[in-house]
């Protein structure tokens, strides 16, 4: 059937994930309400830029610490009771940001939020319990899509509250009422999907897990897995190329380009628009046709030529096309990447790989405005696009080198033969698609 894909994405051919989808555009819409106030919250409490910045750096500082633990914890003690404790502490976090009186109080709120910053690893650990590897790439890829309609909707909302309400006490309090939502939805319609809780893995009964290969199993420590260790590494790079370009996208733009912040905003919503096009109408038929290997590789083959052609660009429809450029790459590489690296350990690992995916995001986030920062301070203008182009090609040479993924082949060998293995066996066990 020519348009058979197209009955796949509208197919809730996995339900668990309805509520979590739901769940992950509310967690990003209230962080989106946040980002747009920062030059309001500059002026109101009378902040520096610096300040200023903390009020995004200490968040990222401490997820970047307690992201890994909310992904490990919930691999012993459950998805669902650790989700609801991360999202209980980010609705605490937003409550306590619409009634801060002081930049303090402000810090103390997004500490608050980071300290709890368990929603994404556990997320995409949820995903990959209960999706099967040939699918899980595009699942993945539907985190994506969340924090892209995000994005699109959050800032303006963000905007308009301010003015409403008077202050931050608007869009905290939609974040607050947000997370509540949150919280009820995943009390309610979101099922347990941990293995060490339900004992069932997309493998088989996680007995057959521990008793596989006559007790020969594949390294679980991630420091001495080979492959997690490579794919956390090509994950780590990529994100940092991202956020080195992202951070200071606005600064460029305007020194280069004189484009305001409603214009940069026009041009971001637009880019969020063409990623919702691409992921819902070109992934997955490129991803049938090309593979996850060749799709991947494509994606980061384009990203350092976008970043280094950013450096010369002069008139407008030129940052529009490097944006476009950079929106089919991220919606070909991230999700593909991180479905991947759940391939890469023994399903009992899924929260603890994720957290550390999670982990180097946060560490981006910190890393990345600092190079671009002092990039746009201390280096001609051209060299913006430059040092984020070379630190994308190292993800890219990554891909040269085949991936085994052991703990996937020995469960597929153990599995039993009336398993319902008929489309899994024809997915190959080297990422070499």
């Amino acid at each position: 059937m020519s348009h058979s894909w197209i009955v796949i994405l509208v197919k809730k051919e996995f339900p668990t994930l309805q509520p979590l989808w739901l769940a992950v555009f509310a967690d990003v819409l209230g962080f989106t309400l946040i980002v747009p106030l920062l030059k309001q919250i500059e002026i109101d409490f009378n902040a520096t830029e610096i300040e200023v910045a903390l009020v995004l750096s200490l968040n990222a500082l401490f997820g970047f610490f307690f992201g890994p633990i909310f992904g490990k914890v919930s691999d012993k003690h459950g998805r669902k009771p650790l989700l609801l404790v991360a999202q209980a502490g980010t609705m605490g976090s937003f409550l306590m940001f619409a009634f801060s009186n002081s930049l303090f109080m402000i810090y103390l709120s997004r500490i608050l939020d980071g300290c709890f910053g368990g929603n994404f690893p556990i997320a995409k650990a949820i995903i990959s319990d209960i999706v099967p590897p040939k699918d899980r790439s595009v699942q993945m890829t539907n985190v994506g899509v969340a924090h892209n309609l995000a994005n699109v909707i959050g800032p303006s909302m963000s905007g308009f509250l301010y003015t409403w309400s008077g202050g931050i006490i608007g869009p905290g309090l939609l974040g607050t009422v947000l997370s509540l939502f949150t919280i009820i939805l995943t009390a309610l319609k979101l099922e347990e999907t941990a293995p060490s809780k339900t004992g069932k893995t997309v493998f088989g009964d996680l007995s057959k897990i521990e008793a596989a290969g006559n007790g020969i199993i594949p390294e679980r420590k991630i420091r001495k897995n080979e492959t997690a260790m490579i794919l956390l590494f090509q994950w780590g790079t990529h994100t940092l190329s991202f956020f080195i370009f992202m951070s200071s996208l606005s600064l460029f733009a305007g020194e280069r380009l004189g484009l305001s912040p409603q214009d940069i905003g026009l041009l971001l919503m637009v880019t969020g628009l063409f990623q919702l096009f691409v992921r819902y109408v070109l992934f997955y038929p490129m991803l049938k046709r090309f593979g996850e290997r060749r799709m991947a590789t494509l994606g980061l083959a384009i990203f350092p030529v976008v970043f280094f052609l950013t450096g010369f660009v002069t008139v407008e429809w030129q940052l529009v096309l490097i944006l476009l450029g950079m929106s089919f790459s991220a919606s070909s590489v991230r999700g593909v990447l991180t479905g991947f690296l759940s391939r890469s350990v023994d399903p009992r690992d899924q929260g603890k790989i994720q957290g550390l995916n999670t982990s180097l995001d946060t560490l981006a986030q910190i890393i990345g405005p600092l190079l671009s920062g002092m990039t746009l301070m201390f280096l001609p203008i051209m060299a913006y696009g430059i040092l984020p182009a070379l630190v994308a090609i190292i993800p890219l040479l990554v891909m040269l080198k085949p991936l085994e993924f052991s703990h996937e082949k020995m469960l597929m060998d153990s599995r039993d033969e009336e398993a319902p293995d008929d489309e899994m066996s024809s997915n190959k066990l080297m990422a070499d698609s």
